[in-house]
């Protein structure tokens, strides 16, 4: 089959995946040349009665946990709808810093809806794209044809809404998803429009394994690197250069902007200090950051070569030349154990804290090959088949998962003792999230204007409604 993009975004109750949950949903397929495919997804989906959402999140969307439960999907329907109708084969799934924020929504989503919470990325030819760094790039690099718009500073910006008010795009609605999808796709055909090269460039080296090519510890060569992480000065664009192993299979990079003579000689003790500084730290005055930092393969970073600086004064645009590249390259290249040294750190960096409760331990292990099929078999079950299926799980967390699954999608299927587990569970959530959710419903009603007073109310009335017996009013 040929392959699609399938452009999306979402809106959440919150900003933590592991926590909070997908609200609404909206994407449009659209062919190789960005025309249409179909008509545009936008659909809802029930914010269940264990979550209080972020009252500042439904300031912005205006989407309302009544509304979600009037007109949407349950997750288990909206989880097998996206494996059916949306992540098909071949598909090139494309959103605005959806790596870091949508991608890791739809994971956790299919971690406890009992589906792969990977597969829909890479399996049968699908892949993933994210525009955000193609946009920062393409003004670093290939600017002319565009406008680029500046925030009230003057400083560069790159929010969507304002690429389209700045280019004559129409986008009444941002922070509706399907407003901004129809936004995002308008985008990218301006930039196919007026930097075709680049844009069909960065399409191609989207996977892990292209990326690899360029950016590999087996021939190490600089290379272009355009990432949130680096100088807005330079349009967060720098040169840099593969300098050591980092954990799960990706690498260390060090930007070659900075002359590293002022590292190479330092202990890993002090490295270490630069490495793992706090954020106090870190914006003290006399503080000198160390310029490295992973590259992760797989999330479709924006890397070219060096040839790209060659054409439209691209050395100049991000204020290198390519003497300075290759004497900072040549220091570390003398000095071998620089490198070292920053591999033995980045191995020791304090593990991802994922929580203590099952539903926010994806990224805990791989299932074996006996629980793969008991939570195929949990995803395809019925109500009332799952009433009598109790599998012995070999991982901890699926039974906890297989709870709350059957709690929030086939209620009916509880046994006495399930339900009084689930409201147990369910009640110390809520009361959990209460403090800080009240707080930001009084601090808000100091401030949002009368036309969203509405939606206080509505917040307080999902409060109460879903408040655990014995908590009081909210």
């Amino acid at each position: 089959m040929a392959n699609t993009f399938f452009f999306y975004d979402l809106e959440t109750s919150g900003l933590d995946p592991r926590n909070d949950r997908i609200v609404q949903f909206a994407g449009q397929r659209t062919d190789m040349t960005l025309q249409p495919i179909g008509e545009p997804i936008n659909v809802l989906v029930k914010l269940n009665d264990d979550t209080l959402p972020s009252p500042e999140a439904v300031m912005v969307t205006g989407i309302t946990p009544q509304s979600t439960q009037a007109d949407g999907y349950s997750e288990a329907e909206f989880a097998r709808f996206l494996q059916a109708d949306v992540f098909t084969p071949d598909t090139i799934t494309v959103g605005f810093n959806s790596v870091r924020f949508d991608d890791e929504f739809i994971r956790y989503l299919f971690w406890r809806t009992f589906h792969d919470p990977y597969a829909w990325a890479w399996k049968d030819g699908r892949s993933r794209w994210d525009i955000l760094d193609i946009i920062r790039m393409t003004r670093a690099l290939r600017p002319d044809g565009i406008e680029w718009p500046v925030d009230d500073q003057g400083r560069a910006t790159n929010r969507l809404e304002l690429i389209t008010k700045a280019n004559g795009i129409v986008h009444e609605n941002a922070h509706d998803a399907l407003s901004d999808v129809e936004a995002l796709i308008d985008v990218c055909q301006l930039l196919r429009q007026h930097q075709p090269k680049l844009f069909e460039y960065l399409l191609s080296i989207r996977d892990k394994k292209s990326v690899q090519k360029l950016v590999n510890l087996d021939d190490k060569q600089p290379f272009v690197y355009t990432s949130g992480r680096y100088s807005a000065e330079y349009d967060k664009t720098t040169v840099a250069f593969p300098l050591t192993s980092a954990p799960n299979s990706n690498v260390v990079v060090y930007d070659l902007r900075h002359d590293p003579t002022q590292f190479v000689g330092l202990t890993v003790d002090e490295l270490s200090k630069k490495m793992y500084a706090s954020w106090e730290e870190r914006t003290a005055d006399e503080f000198v950051a160390l310029p490295v930092k992973s590259l992760q393969y797989n999330r479709c970073p924006a890397v070219a070569p060096l040839g790209v600086l060659e054409q439209e004064d691209g050395w100049k645009r991000i204020g290198l030349t390519l003497a300075d590249i290759e004497k900072h390259k040549q220091v570390l290249v003398k000095h071998p154990e620089f490198a070292e040294k920053i591999r033995s750190l980045a191995e020791k960096r304090p593990a991802f804290v994922s929580g203590k409760d099952a539903e926010a331990k994806l990224y805990e292990g791989f299932l074996d090959g006996t629980d793969a099929m008991r939570v195929e078999t949990v995803r395809n079950a019925t109500e009332s088949e799952l009433a009598d299926f109790h599998p012995s799980f070999s991982d901890e967390r699926l039974s906890d998962l297989l709870l709350r699954y059957k709690a929030r999608n086939y209620p009916r299927s509880l046994s006495e003792d399930e339900m009084g587990a689930w409201e147990q569970w369910r009640s110390a959530r809520i009361t959990e999230q209460l403090k800080p959710y009240v707080a930001s419903l009084q601090k808000l009603a100091k401030t949002v204007p009368s036309d969203k007073h509405f939606l206080l109310e509505e917040l307080q009335l999902w409060a109460e409604a879903v408040m655990p017996v014995g908590e009081g009013d909210a």
